[in-house]
């Protein structure tokens, strides 16, 4: 049996080279920003059906999946990665000010 991914449509392409490319193809037709565009009506769409609770309760299912698969150290080690990074961002500006 093999993977989803790697299946033959009926020729030589896989289903994921097929989807890759009808997605280059959605791409060069409507620009990259259309993805951002369909997104946001989505989004905007879930919340009106759904409530913001809801992404409230997906993102939390989301945190806690990443915490059993990672530790909780991984958020401590990306949180003082972007700490440093604001830090450094902050003295940057400052040293444009002047």
């Amino acid at each position: 049996m093999t993977r989803e991914g790697s299946r033959k449509m009926g020729g030589d392409m896989s289903v994921r080279e097929a989807g890759k490319r009808g997605g280059d193809a959605v791409r060069a037709k409507y620009g990259p920003t259309f993805y951002e565009e369909i997104g946001r009506k989505g989004g905007t769409s879930t919340k009106q059906r759904h409530g913001p609770e809801f992404f409230e309760s997906i993102g939390q299912k989301g945190g806690n999946a990443v915490k059993d698969k990672y530790g909780q150290t991984f958020y401590e080690e990306i949180g003082h990665k972007g700490g440093q990074k604001v830090k450094r961002l902050i003295e940057e500006a400052k040293r444009a000010a002047r």
